[in-house]
């Protein structure tokens, strides 16, 4: 598991306020540790998000940055 632990770290020293996660199946996600405002809900801001490997992972949290959508 040590793999995990260091693309772990890595992915949340990347996107802070993300915390990561791998399901039992296998798939990878994320979670915001705040809330997000009703604005940023509808903006396409997401609690959490999920792919089926780190690197997919990657390109949402990228997404869920990108153009004013960070949290806080």
């Amino acid at each position: 598991m040590g793999d995990f632990d260091a693309l772990k770290a890595a992915i949340e020293g990347e996107f802070s306020g993300w915390q990561v996660w791998r399901s039992d199946a296998g798939r990878w996600y994320a979670t915001r540790s705040g809330d997000l405002t009703d604005a940023q809900l509808q903006a396409g801001c997401a609690m959490t998000v999920a792919a089926d490997d780190s690197a997919g992972l990657r390109r949402l949290l990228v997404e869920q940055t990108r153009g004013g959508r960070e949290d806080g």
